[in-house]
C-alpha cells in the first residue's frame, strides 16, 4: 500500500469516527438521562454512577396513575400513535399510488397543470391551515362524530389529505422508470388497466411504496402541532403530545421519565428501519432516475 493511499484511508476512518460520534452522542446523552435517578439533563455523565431503571418502570406503573403523575397512559399513547400512523400511511400510500399511476400512464387535458398545482400547494406550510382545519373538523363532527375534533378519525383524515403533493411527484418518477411496453403487452393479452396496476406495476414499485409509507409513518408518528390542536382528551393523545406531560407545568422536573419515554417511543421507528432498510435505499435511488 502506498503512503498516499494509507493517508487517504486514515482520513476516511477519522471522518467516519467523527460522524459516528456526532450521530450517537445525543442518543447516549438521552439514555444517560433515562438511567439517571437525579431527573436532570445538566451536569450529568454519559455513564451515571447510580444508574437505575426506575424511570422506565414508572412509565408503566399503575400506582403512578394519578392526577399528579399521569404516567400510566404512556402505553396507550404509544398505541394511539402506532394506530394513527399506520392507518394514515396505508391510506396515503394507496391514494398516492393511484394518483401517480394516473399522472404517469395517462395523457389527458390539464394533466400538467394539475401536477404543477399539487406542487404549488406543497409550498405553503401546513401551519397556515391549522385554524381552517380546526373549524372544518368542528363542523364535520356535528355530522359525522367519529371524524370530528378529539377523534383519531379526524386526525387521520387531515393527515391523509395533506400528504399527496410531494409523495405523488416522488412516486410518479418511479412509475416513469417502468417501461410502458409492460402495460402494452398486458393490454394485448387482455388485461384491464386495474389488473395491470394490481398485478404488474404494484409489485415493481414496492420499494417506493415502502419509502412513502415509512416517511409518512415517521412524519405522523412524531407530529405534535396538529395532534395537539385537534386532540383534547388525554386518552386520545398520541405519543408526541403525551410526552409533554413530563416536562410542562408542575412536571417540568421529570426529565428522567421524559428521556425514558423518548427512548421507548423511538423503538417502533427503529424496528421499521431495521426491517425495511433494503427497500428504503432502493426506492429513494430508483425514484430519482427519471422524472
Amino acid at each position: 500500500m502506498s503512503p498516499r493511499r494509507g493517508v487517504a484511508i486514515a482520513l476516511r476512518l477519522i471522518l467516519l469516527g467523527f460522524v459516528i460520534v456526532y450521530a450517537f452522542f445525543p442518543i447516549a446523552w438521552v439514555a444517560s438521562a433515562a438511567l439517571n435517578p437525579a431527573n436532570t439533563l445538566i451536569n450529568q455523565s454519559l455513564i451515571p454512577p447510580n444508574a437505575t431503571l426506575d424511570n422506565f418502570r414508572r412509565l408503566f406503573d399503575e400506582s403512578m396513575a394519578t392526577e399528579v403523575h399521569p404516567f400510566r397512559p404512556f402505553a396507550l399513547w404509544i398505541w394511539n400513535s402506532i394506530k394513527v400512523s399506520t392507518i394514515s400511511s396505508v391510506i396515503i400510500v394507496g391514494l398516492t399510488a393511484l394518483a401517480a399511476y394516473s399522472f404517469s400512464r395517462f395523457r389527458y387535458r390539464y394533466r400538467r397543470q394539475a401536477l404543477l398545482t399539487i406542487l404549488l400547494v406543497q409550498l405553503f406550510p401546513n401551519l397556515l391551515a391549522i385554524v381552517s382545519l380546526f373549524l372544518l373538523l368542528q363542523l364535520l363532527g356535528s355530522v359525522v362524530p367519529w371524524l370530528g375534533l378529539n377523534t383519531h378519525g379526524g386526525l387521520i383524515a387531515i393527515y391523509a389529505g395533506g400528504a399527496l403533493g410531494f409523495n405523488t411527484w416522488l412516486m410518479k418518477g418511479y412509475f416513469d422508470t417502468i417501461p410502458r411496453s409492460l402495460d402494452e403487452s398486458a393490454l394485448v393479452d387482455g388485461a384491464t388497466r386495474l389488473q395491470i396496476f394490481r398485478y404488474i406495476l404494484v409489485p415493481l414499485i414496492r420499494p417506493i411504496l415502502v419509502v412513502i409509507g415509512l416517511l409518512t409513518f415517521i412524519g405522523t408518528y412524531s407530529d405534535f402541532i396538529l395532534a395537539r390542536t385537534l386532540l383534547k382528551s388525554a386518552d386520545e393523545y398520541t405519543f408526541a403530545v403525551g410526552l409533554t406531560f413530563f416536562i410542562r407545568g408542575q412536571y417540568q422536573s421529570e426529565w428522567g421519565a421524559f428521556a425514558a419515554a423518548a427512548l421507548i417511543g423511538a423503538l417502533p421507528i427503529v424496528i421499521l428501519f431495521f426491517f425495511l432498510q433494503r427497500q428504503l435505499i432502493g426506492g429513494l435511488t430508483a425514484g430519482a432516475v427519471k422524472g
